[in-house]
């Protein structure tokens, strides 16, 4: 997903973001394959395992993500905007993915279906980040990860936009371990560099 911010969270506001921008996204960052495919080898999926990508845009994550759950695996996309599926499909990544048109704050499947969900880019466009980290685990079985990732850290994704690096970021770990802890979540690992951020956390029992 992305580099940029939405500005507003509302679903309405994160499809008006997106449509217009929908159709160069990948021509805009064409470097990050190999950034996603890092932090889809450190979710630590298993051939056979099920795995949501929430938000998934065009649908960059979803080749890695096939290649390390296999042909017995199950890999969903789902994206809130029409013009980002539409993309993903004409890359053809449809080949590798199941793909739908959901809100990640009211996903279409049953309680922990899942092993594991990958989102890149999604925590700063939920319009209710508590509630809709809680929808994610209640869709993954207790034990189950979630990496939260981006191709390029905090700091440097502040600097591109021209802004100041604030601690109310939810995605700082001081901000980011309460927020998982109260959804459900235990967060196990943070890196956040220059070139790289990823949050990865275990689903609690219970």
């Amino acid at each position: 997903m992305p580099h940029e911010s939405s500005r507003g969270n509302s679903a309405a506001d994160v499809r008006d973001f997106f449509t217009p921008r929908a159709a160069d996204w990948d021509r805009r960052f064409p470097g990050d394959g190999p950034a996603y495919a890092a932090a889809v080898a450190d979710l630590g999926l298993r051939p056979g395992d099920a795995v949501l990508d929430a938000g998934c845009g065009t649908g960059r994550a979803l080749p890695a993500l096939r290649a390390a759950a296999g042909p017995e695996g199950t890999v969903l996309g789902v994206d809130l905007t029409p013009a980002m599926l539409d993309a993903a499909l004409r890359e053809g990544r449809d080949g590798f993915a199941g793909l739908a048109l959901a809100d990640v704050a009211r996903l279409p499947l049953r309680d922990g279906c899942l092993d594991a969900v990958f989102a890149a880019g999604l925590i700063s466009h939920l319009s209710d980040p508590r509630e809709n980290l809680r929808e994610l685990a209640r869709v993954v079985r207790p034990g189950g990860r979630l990496a939260l990732f981006h191709p390029v850290g905090r700091a440097a994704l502040a600097a591109r936009h021209g802004r100041a690096l604030t601690p109310d970021d939810l995605r700082a770990e001081p901000q980011l371990r309460p927020l998982l802890a109260g959804s459900g979540w235990r967060l196990e690992s943070y890196t956040d560099e220059d070139t790289r951020f990823l949050a990865l956390a275990v689903r609690e029992a219970g």
